[in-house]
């Protein structure tokens, strides 16, 4: 009742079943073309312009603050020696 039912004869696998229909272009040598847009270098360029600016103003921001806590802390200092 639930046992398989296999053909009466086994009939081969094609050769090749998934074989492309137009042959593959061929591929020349070296590096491959590559066409970039104007738009999509001066955005490039401009997401970097951004991306330094604000890594350096966080930077000078962060000097400014370790500056400023050591100026405190040594005027701190002083007033409490007297």
């Amino acid at each position: 009742m639930f046992l398989p039912k296999y053909p009466d004869s086994p009939t081969p696998p094609p050769a090749h079943p998934h074989a492309p229909t137009d042959p593959a272009p061929a591929r020349r040598s070296g590096l491959p073309a590559v066409s970039v847009s104007t738009g999509a270098v001066v955005a490039v360029l401009t997401g970097g312009v951004v991306l330094t600016a604000l890594l350096t103003a966080v930077a000078v921001s962060a000097i400014s603050v370790a500056i400023a806590a050591v100026v405190l802390r040594s005027l701190l200092r002083e007033h409490n020696r007297r």
